[in-house]
């Protein structure tokens, strides 16, 4: 999880870098930004680490020097916006903003690769502005009176459409700049925004890309993640498990194999998995009779909240739980750090989808069983 959180970290901030020659055993950083009223200071960031910070002169100039033996990803906090910057010893970047802009206008020269990101930066300011734009419209409709999961089904297939697009712009930038950093950054995008559809891509990258840059150190923690996820990717053989029936009855996974399962992961204290299951008690009874069926997974501590709320959810589906929450074997073995969580598997044991909820279950199964 702590890997994931530092590789989204990495992401959510997007704009870069630069190069000219200069002193080999130092970078140089200079910026001017325009319309700087009221910027006491800007920060450089490497990773989360404050590597220096500096007031603007009275031309609302600046200039960092630092050392970067291998090209390094930093980050420049201007006001409320930060910009992503590739720096490496010997270079010198040029960076100009002007803070009465959107964020993606900004120039930077000197590096082949940071003005490559900037068209990666177009992207990440669309995404954001979207997802702030169904935020906006999901309070104001709900201010007017309309009801929450209406309007919540109806936004979460505007965004569902809205990051489809943008990963597959995302996925076009990686694989045209699949031979530098530029293409590396807009994976690591990919995988903020949509992991689980392009799991199968995101992996081959990873394996492809960290004996190109062997002294990354984010390729190389890249890398080995995607590599910890392989197991659990799509097309991979689920892990089959023992869990117990609130009645005490020993399940296997494999007992239901034949059928397309929904392995389900949830418990009675997470609102968000409490919202959700009504949408999997719909799929469930119009596809039961199609090879269809759902297991969940409990991660409860106490049985009673969780008999109380398999009854009032009606969730007629076989339920498991060794009633030990986050040490729950089965989740352990599924790497479970965060809830709802699941993992479509095919008659034949296969995981074939992670993750489906809302619209995006009901079309995956419409494809397969109708």
């Amino acid at each position: 999880m702590k890997m994931r959180l530092l590789l989204t970290g990495i992401i959510s901030l997007f704009v870069l870098t630069s190069c000219n020659t200069i002193d080999t055993d130092i970078f140089v950083l200079k910026g001017h930004i325009e319309n700087a009223s009221g910027l006491n200071k800007i920060l450089l960031y490497e990773g989360e680490t404050v590597v220096d910070s500096i007031a603007l002169d009275e031309d609302n100039k600046f200039k960092f020097e630092g050392t970067a033996k291998e090209a390094t990803l930093y980050t420049l906090i201007v006001g409320q916006q930060p910009y992503m910057l590739v720096l490496k010893n010997g270079e010198q970047v040029e960076f100009k903003t002007d803070l009465n802009n959107d964020a993606a206008q900004y120039s930077i020269s000197g590096s082949e690769t940071s003005s490559k990101l900037q068209e990666l930066a177009v992207i990440r300011e669309r995404f954001q502005k979207e997802q702030t734009a169904l935020q906006n419209e999901f309070e104001e409709r709900l201010n007017n009176g309309e009801e929450a999961s209406a309007v919540q089904s109806e936004l979460m297939e505007k965004n569902y459409k809205s990051i489809g697009e943008l990963s597959e712009q995302a996925l076009q930038f990686s694989n045209e700049n699949k031979d530098n950093l530029a293409g590396f950054y807009g994976m690591l995008f990919l995988f903020s925004i949509d992991p689980t559809t392009y799991e199968e891509q995101l992996i081959k990258y990873a394996e492809e890309t960290k004996s190109k840059f062997p002294d990354n150190p984010f390729v190389q923690s890249f890398a080995k993640h995607m590599e910890e996820l392989k197991p659990l990717s799509i097309g991979q053989e689920a892990p089959d498990f023992t869990s117990l029936t609130p009645n005490g009855k020993a399940v296997k996974l494999s007992d239901l194999r034949g059928q397309y399962v929904l392995l389900d992961f949830w418990a009675s204290w997470c609102a968000p998995c409490r919202e959700e299951n009504p949408n999997i008690v719909n799929q469930y009874h119009r596809f039961k009779n199609k090879g269809f069926t759902v297991l969940g997974v409990s991660l409860d501590k106490n049985q009673a909240s969780w008999i109380k709320a398999i009854k009032d959810d009606k969730l007629e589906w076989t339920q498991l739980s060794d009633l030990k929450q986050w040490d729950s074997e089965a989740g352990q073995l599924y790497n479970i750090s965060a809830i709802p969580a699941s993992f479509l598997i095919d008659p034949d044991g296969k995981i074939i989808g992670k993750n489906l909820r809302g619209p995006a279950l009901k079309e995956f199964l419409e494809k397969k069983l109708e």
